[in-house]
C-alpha cells in the first residue's frame, strides 16, 4: 500500500517534470532566436532534465510497490537504477555539447538577440535552483536517491547557468565569437563531471557498499537509549532499498534469559530504532548469550553470575 510519503515524493517529481518541460520550451525558443551554441548547451541539458524526470517519476511509483513473493526486499533499488540512468544521460549530453562547441569553433555562426536569450536562461536557472533545492530537501527527509540525484542535477544546471549568463553578457558586449564555443566546452565538461559523480554514488549503493554515516547514526541512537540488558551489539549490517533500511545485527543478552524475555528485548531494540528513524526499518536480530568477558561492560549490576567488576560501557560506535 502506498503511504503519504510515497504520494509526496511522486507529487514533487510531477511538479519537477512539468516545470522542466516549460523550461525546455523556453530555452529552445531562446536558441532559435539567438543561434548561440552556449544557449544550446543549456537547452540540451534541459532535454536530459525532462527525460531524467520522467524516469525518476516512474521509479518512485515502482519503488512504492509493497514487497511481494518475487521481491521480498521490496522495489526500492529501482531508484538507484533511475539515478544511474540519469547520470549516464547527463554525461552523454555533456559529450554532445562539447562536440557542438568544437564544431562551432571551425564554423562560426551569426549570433542575434542575445539580450532575450540571457533573460530566458537566467530565469530558467533560478527556477532550476529552487526545484533542485526542494527535491534534495524532500529526498533527504525520506531517503530517496532518485529525488536527491535529480535535485543535485538541477542545481548543477543552475551553477553552469551562472557561468553561462556571465559569458553571454561578455559576448554581448565584446562580440568575440569564440567565447560562445568556449562556454560550450567549459560547461559541457562540468556537465560530464556531474554525471560521473552521480554514477559513482549510485553504483556504490547498487553494490551495497557499507553506509558508515547510517551506522554512526544508529550507534548514536543506541547509545542514547541503551538498556542495561543490551550488553553488546555487533556484526551490524545496513542495506538501503530506496527509502527502506534493512538492518541485521547480533545482540548479546544475559545468558539466563528465556526465549520470551529475549524476544521482548529484541522488540524493544526494534521499537527504539523505528521511533528514532522511521517505520520503514526492517530489523533482523540474532541474540547471543553473554560470557565472562562481557562482565566489565555489562550494566546488569544485580546479576548474581557476575565474574568481573563493571568498569564502564564499551564504545559501540562502530557496531561492526
Amino acid at each position: 500500500m502506498k503511504t503519504n510519503e510515497d504520494y509526496l515524493k511522486q507529487r514533487v517529481q510531477r511538479w519537477i517534470v512539468t516545470l522542466s518541460v516549460l523550461i525546455l520550451g523556453g530555452k529552445f525558443l531562446a536558441f532559435y532566436l539567438t543561434n548561440s551554441v552556449g544557449i544550446l548547451t543549456d537547452a540540451m541539458e534541459s532535454i536530459v532534465n525532462v527525460l531524467a524526470g520522467v524516469i525518476s517519476l516512474y521509479s518512485l511509483r515502482w519503488a512504492a510497490k509493497p514487497r511481494d513473493k518475487e521481491h521480498p526486499f521490496g522495489h526500492g533499488k529501482i531508484e538507484l537504477i533511475s539515478a544511474s540512468i540519469e547520470g549516464l544521460l547527463i554525461s552523454m549530453a555533456g559529450c554532445a555539447i562539447i562536440y557542438e562547441g568544437v564544431r562551432r569553433l571551425f564554423t562560426p555562426a551569426t549570433i542575434e538577440k542575445l539580450d532575450v536569450g540571457i533573460i530566458v536562461v537566467a530565469v530558467a536557472g533560478v527556477i532550476n535552483y529552487l526545484m533542485g533545492w526542494y527535491s534534495i530537501k524532500i529526498g533527504k527527509r525520506y531517503s530517496s536517491m532518485a529525488l536527491i540525484a535529480g535535485g543535485k542535477h538541477l542545481q548543477s544546471d543552475t551553477y553552469s547557468t551562472i557561468g553561462l549568463v556571465t559569458g553571454l553578457i561578455l559576448l554581448y558586449y565584446t562580440g568575440i565569437g569564440w567565447i560562445d564555443s568556449a562556454l560550450a566546452l567549459i560547461f559541457g565538461s562540468i556537465i560530464i563531471l556531474t554525471g560521473v559523480l552521480i554514477l559513482r554514488k549510485t553504483i556504490a549503493n547498487l553494490l551495497d557498499r557499507a553506509d558508515t554515516e547510517a551506522l554512526k547514526e544508529m550507534a548514536a541512537c543506541i547509545n542514547k537509549h541503551r538498556q542495561p540488558d543490551w550488553i553488546d551489539i555487533h556484526n551490524t549490517k545496513i542495506i538501503k532499498y530506496g527509502s527502506f533500511l534493512y538492518i541485521d545485527c547480533d545482540l548479546t543478552l544475559p545468558w539466563y534469559y528465556n526465549v520470551e524475555e529475549s524476544h521482548q528485548v529484541c522488540d524493544k531494540l526494534r521499537d527504539t530504532l523505528v521511533e528514532s528513524f522511521s517505520d520503514r526499518i526492517q530489523l533482523s536480530v540474532h541474540s547471543d548469550p553473554c560470557r565472562m568477558e562481557h562482565c566489565t561492560h555489562c550494566e546488569m549490576l544485580a546479576c548474581t553470575s557476575r565474574k568481573e567488576a563493571f568498569t564502564g560501557l564499551e564504545n559501540i560506535a562502530c557496531l561492526l
